[in-house]
């Protein structure tokens, strides 16, 4: 099966342009204000009247207000959402959206136990645990602490770049990959050539 794949973070229309035109399935869309890739209403509006069809737009939240993420889907219309802080599963349900729970991956995380705590998720994406840090650590964990049964249920983030996203996909086969800085000119800029050079690499490891 083909592996997946999102980048996250976009803050402009040429990015999403791009990432689409190179073959992300996904973007996703930062609401946590003290992100340097956050965006606007205004701005992700902009965003997802440029994509063409058939692209998931993912919106991501850390430990928002019920309030404030229903202000927000009253306006845009996001397909999925994905959750970054210390979210219950009954805190992500409810806002008649498919959603995602990210974890931040420790030596001691049980991943089996989580799975079953966000049953209801449609996956779970593993990023890389950092104190006060809710994500885009742009550092990876180690890949062996994802047991292969969950391989399918597994969005891989957390430090994946054109490197050494072709041996993460070899080693997990996860369901998709969601990259961020490791596609950057700076933070929230992104690049066309390290798009298409990471997808490539993941096409490379669903190959091999």
């Amino acid at each position: 099966m083909r592996t997946r794949i999102k980048i996250c973070g976009i803050t402009r229309t040429e990015d999403a342009q791009a990432a689409t035109r190179l073959g992300a399935d996904a973007i996703g869309l930062v609401f946590y204000p003290p992100s340097p890739r956050s965006v606007s209403l205004e701005q992700a509006q902009r965003i997802m009247k440029s994509l063409p069809p058939f692209v998931t737009v993912v919106g991501l939240f850390v430990n928002e207000d019920r309030a404030v993420i229903e202000q927000i889907l009253n306006r845009l219309p996001l397909d999925l959402l994905q959750f970054h802080g210390d979210e219950s599963a009954l805190d992500c349900a409810g806002f008649g959206r498919p959603w995602i729970k990210a974890i931040r991956m420790r030596e001691e995380t049980d991943l089996v136990s989580l799975e079953q705590q966000y049953a209801d998720a449609s996956g779970l994406l593993l990023d890389t645990y950092q104190a006060g840090v809710p994500g885009g650590t742009g550092r990876t964990f180690d890949w062996d602490l994802v047991p292969r049964s969950l391989a399918e249920r597994i969005i891989l983030a957390g430090g994946l770049n054109s490197e050494n996203v072709t041996r993460a996909v070899q080693q997990l086969h996860p369901y998709a990959v969601d990259v961020s800085g490791g596609v950057e000119a700076a933070k929230g800029i992104k690049d066309a050539a390290k798009i298409e050079a990471f997808i490539a690499g993941v096409m490379r490891g669903d190959n091999d």
